[in-house]
């Protein structure tokens, strides 16, 4: 009779034909569309034309993908040479969100420069759609059962109180795993809801802060879970890169915060019609 408790969950949603469409595509594209719904939502508030939001994302998400993967692939270039067929293959995981958001904000500032809006509010838009992103997409990793932990027990997943299915779904290679990819999924959905419920408060964030928060809270987290990761990318054995890019983007955002807080006075609330 079938263990039950070790089946795990097909990565594949369903087929057309040859074609196979996987989880991890779908709740990707599902997680861009909350975010694209929460950014025109937002920019409406700030008097910010929807069309601008829309050409952020029809440029901003292609080039995003590409970043991210372009990162992903850089750091396991051996893999890559060896198997270039792969390369394309993002169904398969790889995608590293840092590469991804470099991307975007690159597009972000070129587009807030021809259109002349400022990119502070622009990111301010961004930000808090970019987090819903992040806290669905981890879940296409655990679709794929990647961007997990060391092994655990499963007495210590139990006493989680996790539900069943996500248990199962973190026995891989044999053992049960940390479900990091749950921990930066919750990470991220405190942080936004704390950004969500102080960014239209009157006399508290200036412009340009609620992007700049985000910046500071998904670090401080990245850094303790990308710790706890088996499967993180290396400059050098033993030196996460991750890691050093949540501590270098942790501290240019305390220190952009403390200097603009300082120095401007643009109230976020008052871009709000």
């Amino acid at each position: 009779m079938m263990n039950l408790e070790f089946l795990s969950l097909n990565p594949i949603a369903f087929t057309v034909g040859s074609l196979q469409v996987h989880w991890y595509g779908l709740i990707i594209a599902l997680g861009a569309i909350l975010g694209i719904a929460l950014a025109i939502s937002e920019a409406k508030h700030l008097g910010v034309d929807t069309e601008n939001i829309l050409d952020l994302v029809l440029y901003g998400v292609p080039i995003a993908i590409i970043g991210a993967r372009l990162y992903y692939v850089v750091f396991e270039l051996p893999f890559y040479l060896a198997n270039p067929g792969e390369i394309i293959k993002i169904w398969h995981g790889g995608i590293a969100i840092y590469g991804g958001l470099i991307a975007a904000f690159i597009v972000l500032l070129v587009l807030s420069k021809k259109r002349n809006i400022s990119a502070w509010t622009m990111l301010d838009i961004a930000a808090p759609a970019v987090m819903i992103g992040q806290i669905v997409g981890r879940w296409g990793n655990f679709m794929n059962q990647e961007a997990y932990g060391a092994k655990v027990s499963l007495s210590f997943l139990q006493s989680l109180h996790l539900p069943n299915f996500i248990i199962n779904q973190m026995f891989i290679d044999g053992a049960y795993r940390q479900p990091t990819f749950l921990y930066e999924s919750l990470w991220n959905l405190i942080g936004l809801i704390i950004i969500l419920s102080i960014r239209h408060r009157k006399n508290f964030l200036k412009r340009g802060e609620v992007f700049l928060s985000y910046l500071i809270w998904y670090p401080v987290g990245r850094i303790f879970i990308e710790g706890m990761r088996t499967d993180s990318l290396y400059i050098i054995p033993g030196l996460r890169i991750s890691q050093l890019l949540s501590l270098v983007f942790l501290i240019v955002a305390v220190t952009l915060f403390i200097y603009r807080r300082k120095k401007y006075d643009e109230p976020y609330y008052e871009q709000i019609k």
